[in-house]
C-alpha cells in the first residue's frame, strides 16, 4: 500500500482496510445466514396456504398411483361438480327428434315468402340444383316452376337432397306434380274437386256502398265486381244516394271442407234512386260469359262512362268555363278526372289507336278511334303504355297513366268524346249499347236465368215484408 504524505486527514482508516477487516466479514455472514432460513419459512407458509385450498380425495376413492417427479411447471385440472337440471327441463335439452322420412324419401314443405324463387329455396334446403335444373326444362313444368307467389306452398319428397318429386298447386283446380322415373323428370297435372256453393245477401246504404256491403257481410271485391256490373249505368262516386239498395247472388269456392275465395256473381240488382238495375250471368254454348238484362239486353254498353279509377271530378264538361292556367273563357270540351299520378287509363271502348305523342296543351295524349264515327281522347297523360298508332284495344285495354302533361294544375285524365268530330259530354251522351244475346241462344239463356231472377224476386218480396213490418 502506498503511505499518505501531504495535508490533513481526517479519514485516518483506509476505506480498503474496514472492507476488510475481521469485524466487517463476520456481520455479512451473519446476514446471510439470517436471510436463508427466514426465505424457507415464508415458502412453507405460503404452499401449504395453497394446498389448503384443493379439496383432498374422497373416502372410499382408489388412491392415485404416485406421479414420477416432473421437471418444469405442473398443471393441475380441478374437477368440479354441476348441480343437475330439473328433471322438467331434461327434455328442453335433448336434441329435437329427426325428420321423419318417408317410405321413398324424406319430405320438405317450402314456404314460398316474398323474393324468393326455386333457386333460391332449393340452396337453402340443400337440394340438388341439377336436379332443379332438370324439372325446368320440361316445356310443362317450365311456366309453373317460374311463377312463385309470395304464401304459395311446395312440398318435395327427396333423399340426401336428391329430388324424388315435386307438387304444387296451380291456381284453385290443378295440382302439378313432377316425379323421377328410370329415365328422367315426369310432368303430370291433377284436376281437384271444387265445391262451388252460393250465396245471397242484400244491403241498404246508410253512409257509403262498403260500409253498407260489409254490414251485410259482403266482401270488398265482390262489393267491387258488382258496381263494375252496374258501372255503365250508374256512377258510383257521383249518383249513389242514402236508401239506395243492392241483392247479389254469387258463388263461394270451397274444397275439402275449407272456404278457398268468393267466385263470381251469377245475379245482381241495385236500385238507384228508386229506378231498378237487374242483371244476370249467362255462359253461351261458345262459352262466352257476360252479364245481360231480363230481357236478354247487355249491361254492358260499347264505352266505359269514366275511363280511370279517379277521386273526383276536378272539371267537368263546360263550354264557358274559365281555364285554370290560362286564366280566360275557353270551352271545357271534356270532363277532367282527377287521380294519383301513375293511375291506368283504359281504352273506353274497342277501338284502334290513331294517334299518340304530345298535342299542345292537352300534353301526352292518346286517341282512339271507335265504330260509328266515334273518337275518345285522353291527355295530361304520364307516360303512355304498349299500344302504339295502328294498334287494336280492346274495351279495359290500358293505354296510358295520369299526369299532370301540358297545361293541367294537378294530375288528372283529361277525357273527350267526339261523334263525327262533335265533342259531346262524356257524362250524359247516350252510349250505344253492346250485343245482346243472339237470337239463337234467346231460349236458352231464358231457361238457364229463371231461377235467378226468382232468387231476386224473393230478396225483393222479403225486402217489402220487412219495410212494411
Amino acid at each position: 500500500m502506498k503511505p499518505y504524505s501531504g495535508g490533513v486527514r481526517h479519514d485516518y482508516k483506509d476505506s480498503q482496510n474496514r472492507a476488510s477487516a475481521p469485524g466487517a466479514r463476520r456481520w455479512s455472514w451473519f446476514a446471510v445466514g439470517l436471510l436463508l432460513p427466514v426465505s424457507t419459512v415464508m415458502l412453507l407458509l405460503v404452499s401449504e396456504r395453497n394446498e389448503s385450498k384443493v379439496p383432498g380425495p374422497q373416502a372410499g376413492a382408489p388412491a392415485k398411483a404416485e406421479r414420477p417427479p416432473m421437471v418444469g411447471p405442473v398443471n393441475r385440472e380441478i374437477a368440479l361438480p354441476l348441480p343437475k337440471p330439473p328433471a322438467g327441463e331434461l327434455a328442453s335439452l335433448e336434441p329435437a327428434p329427426p325428420q321423419t322420412p318417408a317410405a321413398d324419401g324424406a319430405i320438405l314443405d317450402l314456404l314460398v315468402n316474398r323474393g324468393d324463387t326455386l333457386e333460391i329455396l332449393f340452396r337453402r334446403n340443400g337440394l340438388s340444383l341439377s336436379d332443379l335444373a332438370a324439372m325446368v326444362a320440361l316445356p310443362e313444368a317450365a311456366e309453373p316452376l317460374r311463377k312463385l307467389i309470395p304464401g304459395d306452398e311446395i312440398e318435395i319428397t327427396h333423399r340426401d337432397g336428391r329430388v324424388l318429386s315435386l307438387e304444387r298447386e296451380i291456381g284453385d283446380t290443378d295440382l302439378l306434380r313432377i316425379t323421377k322415373g328410370d329415365s328422367g323428370y315426369v310432368v303430370s297435372q291433377e284436376k281437384r274437386e271444387m265445391d262451388v256453393r252460393t250465396v245471397g245477401a242484400h244491403g241498404t246504404i246508410d253512409t257509403s256502398l262498403f260500409e253498407a256491403a260489409a254490414a251485410a257481410g259482403i266482401a270488398d271485391s265482390v262489393t267491387m265486381d258488382m258496381a263494375g256490373i252496374f258501372q255503365w249505368d250508374i256512377d258510383f262516386i257521383q249518383d249513389v244516394r242514402v236508401g239506395d239498395q243492392f241483392t247479389v247472388i254469387y258463388e263461394e269456392l270451397w274444397r275439402d271442407g275449407v272456404k278457398l275465395r268468393n267466385g263470381d256473381i251469377v245475379a245482381a240488382e241495385f236500385v238507384n234512386q228508386g229506378k231498378h238495375y237487374r242483371a244476370a250471368r249467362y255462359l253461351d254454348a261458345k262459352g262466352r260469359s257476360d252479364y245481360y238484362t231480363p230481357d236478354g239486353r247487355s249491361v254492358r254498353k260499347a264505352f266505359i262512362r269514366a275511363p280511370v279509377s279517379f277521386t273526383r271530378i276536378s272539371s267537368n264538361f263546360n263550354p264557358n268555363r274559365r281555364h285554370p292556367v290560362l286564366n280566360t273563357i275557353r270551352a271545357h270540351r271534356g270532363v277532367d278526372y282527377a287521380a294519383p299520378t301513375g293511375t291506368p287509363v283504359q281504352a273506353a271502348g274497342d277501338g284502334k289507336v290513331t294517334f299518340r305523342g304530345v298535342q299542345g296543351g292537352y300534353g301526352n295524349v292518346v286517341i282512339l278511334q271507335h265504330g260509328g264515327n266515334i273518337t275518345t281522347l285522353y291527355g295530361h297523360l304520364s307516360k303512355f303504355a304498349k299500344p302504339r298508332v295502328g294498334s287494336r284495344v280492346k274495351q279495359g285495354d290500358i293505354i296510358g297513366y295520369v299526369g299532370q302533361s301540358g297545361l293541367a294544375t294537378g294530375p288528372h285524365l283529361h277525357y273527350e268524346y267526339r261523334i263525327n268530330g262533335v265533342h259531346r259530354n262524356p257524362r250524359t251522351v247516350a252510349l250505344p249499347a253492346a250485343e245482346p244475346v243472339p237470337a239463337e241462344y234467346q231460349d236458352d239463356f231464358k231457361a238457364a236465368t229463371a231461377t235467378l231472377w226468382h232468387q231476386l224476386d224473393l230478396y225483393e218480396q222479403t225486402r217489402f215484408a220487412a219495410t212494411a213490418d
